[in-house]
């Protein structure tokens, strides 16, 4: 274990006492070694599981090497060895999860939890993770961190910053890949499976001293730190004969401050300005408290010095675990991954292809049983009967057996052959492998029992929940990388500029940020309230990150178009309202500018409340002043029958209105070249003058027509939308 007064100043250093670089080292090398000895059981048999899952018929790693010396296998012998045959069923099993990972990966999507929040902002947030993502090929960092989780049973990702380029002090985050896991010592004490709550991490790495040299040219010489080591064995595992260890040490560092709560709910640390302010109005505080506020710090250290430091922007430690299955055991951790409890039955596999190859190899070496004399003058021929293919065997036929009967001629001997015993051995095996791995034929894509579509997919289920914890676990990681991401994004990103994004179909586009604006989202219009464009702030919120796990983009996409497919075939009439749509989610060269061209196919109406919102609000009252002007008809065509003096009037009032038909005709025609302003403005001149027919009709009779509610007239006299629809 590590040793005590290491511990103790560990312990000092998490309570937040002020420490020194020495120190600092002095702690990290008592953590380091801490890490070492809780995870040294569980590491090795990681280690062997990792060389188990590589086993190759090249290598023998499945094979035990005593059983290996009995069987002649050894220093390349080949002569009179027994077979040893690896037939490695354990990849295809690990891949079936990884690879249905790699399909339906899961997706961190940010969304707003306070008032202050925004869903734009949202969406940028969820932009620009897709654009870290991309620039950090960071499905490799995901699929490395799967690939050793189902393996083995631990997979790490990391998160980095880094400049932009050499002239600026603009920075960028990345997310890391980490190939090796077993360079990765976190904290054994975590609970959070993620490593959310680890108070320390390190990432080691052994350089030889040559680069080393080159690398830190300013550190203390490698004679130097050979000599500091001597005698003090956590130093000297540093440093060997031919390597130097480094290693990225990240920490969590605490400052205490005393908070303060003043009337009104008000709070202020201690000796802020805010707090001097309450107290010159307040008096003393109603109550106070010691806050430990958290801070990560960055070293990188070769356990004699620190060779760089700075303070990590997060809150979290950016180094993300993803666990396979996970134990504690007499306060130890253990973890695994889909191999370990499969090694038995893929051993036994191995071992009864390997008896039954080996039958069947001796088959054809079956001896020739003769009688004494039959072979004389032969012997040589019948000697290499079993390794020389000769034409014909020759025999003495005259051979008796002393009675005067003849012989019968030589034959070969019953050749061993494979008992049922041993072919349902290795069956068993085959099966063993799947139980223990919980993935059966169907999962696999192979031919099994099941017949019905129904029995296949309860089958699959069957096996995707064997291995669903898999699958949860990362997600969980991703999770927490969102969580990081969105926090360190307004801390990264805090100077004003264009920030490219990412889609969610992978079209890139770019926004402004600017982290100085008080309000998440500022909209800039011109005079005539047109949007120009719009300022996005981060920092201004809070946001939240859940997963989505499913189909990619790409596999929707084709779902989608094979979907329409079938519904275009059965409506042949939806291609000329949704035509455009079915091409573009083609995935072939020039999809998108064939869809564009078919798009100006379709009738404008279909289109208009897609392209232009403001024409479709215009629409939408001058449906209502078109609904009005039909019930104020319906009226006039109601008025008592005996007013035949005021049918003259009437009929004026008939041909205004159909006038206006005519002149709502003739707007349809010029529509598409016009702004919505001018149409507007043409529209109300129709409205007025037929309104202003109706007023002459109701002056005139006012006293002899029944009373009639007056309608009610839009306040805004825009163009009504049902009129406008049918000018198109």
């Amino acid at each position: 274990m590590a040793d005590p007064t290491g511990m103790v100043a560990a312990a000092n250093v998490a309570a937040g006492g002020k420490t020194g670089n020495s120190d600092i080292l002095s702690v990290a090398r008592a953590r380091l070694d801490m890490a070492v000895s809780a995870l040294a059981e569980s590491r090795e048999d990681e280690i062997d599981d990792l060389r188990f899952y590589a086993g190759s018929p090249d290598n023998h790693w499945q094979w035990p090497a005593d059983v290996l010396a009995t069987r002649g296998a050894v220093q390349g012998q080949t002569i009179n060895a027994r077979p040893t045959l690896t037939i490695n069923k354990l990849p295809q099993h690990v891949h079936q999860v990884t690879n249905d990972m790699r399909q339906n990966r899961p997706g961190a999507k940010v969304i707003p939890v306070d008032d202050n929040a925004d869903v734009e902002v949202a969406d940028v947030f969820n932009g620009m993770i897709r654009h870290i993502e991309y620039i950090s090929d960071a499905d490799v960092a995901y699929d490395t961190a799967c690939e050793n989780q189902v393996a083995y049973g631990e997979g790490y990702i990391r998160i980095l910053t880094e400049y932009c380029d050499p002239n600026t002090f603009d920075q960028d985050i990345k997310i890391g890949r980490v190939r090796n896991s077993f360079s990765v010592y976190m904290d054994p004490l975590i609970q959070d499976p993620t490593g959310a709550d680890a108070k320390w991490c390190f990432i080691t790495e052994d350089v030889t001293k040559a680069e080393y040299e080159r690398m830190y040219p300013n550190a203390a010489p490698i004679s130097t730190l050979q000599s500091l080591g001597v005698g003090d064995q956590s130093i000297s595992n540093w440093l060997n004969e031919d390597t130097v260890r480094i290693a990225d040490y990240y920490y969590i560092d605490y400052d205490k401050r005393t908070l303060h709560l003043y009337p009104g709910n008000q709070t202020a640390f201690a000796d802020s300005p805010e707090d001097k302010q309450f107290k010159a109005v307040y008096g003393k505080p109603v109550n106070k408290r010691i806050v430990q506020d958290p801070k990560v710090k960055y070293c990188k250290i070769n356990g004699y010095e620190i060779l760089e430091e700075a303070d990590w922007a997060g809150k979290w430690i950016p180094i993300i675990r993803i666990v396979g299955n996970e134990f504690e055991v007499d306060g130890r951790l253990y973890v695994s991954g889909l191999v370990r409890n499969a090694k038995d039955a893929q051993r036994m596999y191995n071992y009864w292809v390997s008896q039954e190859a080996e039958m069947l190899a001796l088959a054809p070496k079956a001896p020739f049983i003769g009688y004494g004399g039959q072979f004389e003058g032969y012997e040589q021929q019948w000697k290499t009967a079993n390794t020389n293919n000769w034409p014909y065997l020759e025999v003495n036929p005259d051979v008796t057996d002393g009675q005067g009967a003849v012989l019968p001629l030589p034959q070969r001997a019953q050749p061993p052959m494979a008992s049922s015993g041993l072919l349902q051995a290795k069956a068993g095996a085959a099966e063993d492998i799947k139980s223990a791995t919980g993935q059966y034929n169907a999962s696999l894509g192979m031919t099994s029992n099941e017949r019905s579509g129904k029995a296949i997919l309860a089958r699959q289920r069957e096996g995707d929940i064997g291995t669903y914890h898999y699958v949860d676990n990362l997600a969980r990681a991703i999770r927490h990388i969102g969580r990081q991401l969105v926090d360190l994004i307004p801390k990264i990103y805090d100077t004003e500029r264009i920030a490219r994004i990412i889609g969610e179909d992978g079209e890139p586009s770019t926004v402004k940020m600017n982290p100085m604006q008080e309000e998440p989202v500022k909209r800039i219009v011109d005079q005539e309230g047109v949007l120009i464009e719009k300022i996005y702030n981060p920092a201004v919120g809070k946001y939240d990150v859940r997963v989505i796990t499913g189909p990619g983009y790409a596999t929707k996409r084709q779902e989608a178009l094979e979907s329409m497919a079938q519904l275009l075939q059965g409506n042949p009439q939806l291609w000329q309202v949704a035509g455009d749509l079915f091409v573009k989610n083609m995935d072939w060269p020039g999809a998108q500018d064939l869809a564009k061209r078919f798009k100006k196919t379709i009738d404008p109406k279909v289109l208009a409340d897609e392209d232009d919102p403001a024409l479709a609000a215009a629409n939408q009252q001058m449906e209502a002043m078109a609904a009005e002007m039909e019930n104020m008809f319906n009226m006039l065509q109601n008025v008592n029958k005996s007013m035949e003096a005021r049918d003259l009037e009437i009929k004026q009032f008939e041909a205004d209105i159909k006038a206006y038909s005519a002149e709502t005709q003739r707007i349809s025609a010029v529509q598409a070249g016009m702004s919505e302003q001018q149409i507007q403005d043409i529209a109300m001149g129709v409205v007025a003058a037929a309104l202003e027919s109706n007023d002459m009709i109701m002056s005139g009779e006012q006293r002899e027509m029944p009373e009639m509610e007056e309608p009610q007239m839009q306040p805004e006299m825009t163009p009504p939308q049902g009129e406008m629809n049918e000018m198109r």
